[in-house]
């Protein structure tokens, strides 16, 4: 059991599951404080608000890839302290930020913070965690973090906006940045190195072509899909992703090696990563926002409606890496697929008027979703050995483009819409975990 582990592994654990608890609380805590800051800066439009939570996953997404090849490359530890860091400094420009620009601009540099910190974390698991089904268990409780961090988030941000400021949202960053990194410095030990080279061509290609894929689904929502500007962004997202396709090709050390994408095992985790990532940050966004516009609920009533569904999944989220120790990645998978498809449904199909017990009853069961997200974890390490740096940060980025996607699509669509489309999400998770191919 993990509680077996020695002293030092358990409070490394704990110093890179801070780290990680500061990305995935900033996903519902912005959420709850997203009205609150568009009145402050008098940006009431749908597409502003969106794009303070997009700015953070775009960068969050087209850097992880060449910071987890800098992890292998520097050193696993030495660039978490250094996306820690970055992040803390980005949470203090984001909570003084005087205009909606500085803020989403200081949003793009704590994203560029996360993208340092998340690769790295894994990698540092997978190091001071040797063996299988302790590791399973570790990733288990990393990953239950990221469900702690999305359970305080709607209560942390209701009080943060009812009872003080929405930068209070960013502030309590600091804090805890700052024991991560004391931590880090007393507990974590420096993985091997390994060479690797960086791949700017594909850097900048790549990014190019997320962030105007986000663009155009966000200008979709408030201008429609054939306006000469959503079209004009999704074919420039188009042909820059032909082109980073070709780049990568023919660098010799792409920042994607294409190649990694032919290992079945790989693939599953990471198109699972991408559509699980797509439909919760999808459904939080539009969640967050359709009770307190709808449902005309103030900030603090809106996160604490969303705690049920938080909270369950945290919950799972630690239970599922003792399943996945158990049993493999397939069974979590797959009941976790199921969960989010009969929630999102239930969501759908829910009347607009507040009907605040079946809201609790449908939240309890799409929050069993997160009964997939340390297994696919453990599937994607575990399928390439020794390139743990390379897998996180493929895996996590496609996590986060799932997630911007998720935030652009789902949120230029009505509530009822978006959740249909998250329910197709969940089937096509269903399908990838079941074609994932079991060990001996």
């Amino acid at each position: 059991m993990l509680t077996e582990t020695r002293a030092p592994a358990r409070l490394a654990l704990t110093a890179v599951c801070l780290g990680f608890v500061m990305i995935t609380l900033d996903a519902t805590i912005v959420n709850l404080a997203l009205p609150a800051i568009g009145e402050d800066f008098g940006e009431p439009s749908t597409a502003a608000l969106q794009w303070v939570v997009d700015a953070y996953t775009v960068t969050l997404a087209a850097f992880l890839l060449t910071w987890g090849a800098a992890g292998d490359r520097w050193g696993s530890r030495r660039v978490f302290e250094a996306g820690v860091a970055v992040f803390v400094l980005a949470s203090i420009g984001c909570a003084v930020a005087g205009s909606a620009p500085w803020l989403i601009a200081a949003r793009a540099v704590q994203g560029a913070g996360a993208a340092a910190l998340l690769p790295s974390s894994l990698a540092l698991i997978v190091h001071q965690f040797p063996d299988a089904r302790a590791r399973a268990r570790a990733l288990g409780v990393w990953g239950g973090m990221s469900g702690v961090g999305l359970a305080a988030g709607p209560v942390l941000g209701g009080l943060a906006v009812g009872l003080a400021d929405w930068r209070l949202v960013f502030a309590v960053n600091v804090p805890v940045g700052i024991v991560a990194i004391v931590l880090t410095r007393r507990a974590v030990t420096e993985p091997p190195r390994h060479e690797a080279h960086l791949d700017p061509a594909g850097q900048v290609s790549g990014t190019a072509s997320l962030a105007a894929f986000v663009a155009g689904f966000i200008e979709a929502g408030h201008a429609g899909w054939l306006a000469p500007a959503t079209l004009a962004l999704l074919a420039g997202g188009v042909v820059a992703g032909v082109v980073f396709v070709v780049v990568e090709k023919r660098v010799a050390e792409p920042v994607l090696p294409l190649g990694i994408l032919k290992i079945r095992n790989f693939a599953v985790a990471t198109g699972i990563g991408g559509l699980f990532n797509f439909c919760l940050y999808g459904t939080l966004f539009s969640l967050a926002l359709s009770l307190q516009r709808d449902w005309s609920l103030g900030a603090l009533a809106a996160g604490l409606a969303l705690v049920p569904l938080t909270m369950v999944v945290g919950l799972n989220a630690f239970f599922s890496g003792r399943l996945t120790g158990r049993f493999g990645p397939r069974v979590p998978m797959v009941a976790g697929a199921i969960a989010g498809l009969g929630g999102s449904i239930g969501f759908a199909l829910l009347p607009a008027e507040r009907a605040l017990v079946p809201f609790v009853v449908v939240s309890v069961v799409f929050g069993c979703c997160s009964l997939a997200m340390p297994a696919m974890t453990s599937l994607a390490m575990n399928s390439l050995p020794g390139k743990a740096g390379l897998a996180a940060g493929v895996l996590n980025a496609a996590r986060q483009t799932g997630g911007a996607i998720g935030v652009a699509l789902v949120g230029a669509l009505a509530p009822a819409a978006g959740m249909w489309l998250v329910a197709a999400g969940y089937a096509l998770v269903a399908g990838l975990a079941f074609a994932e191919r079991q060990s001996s």
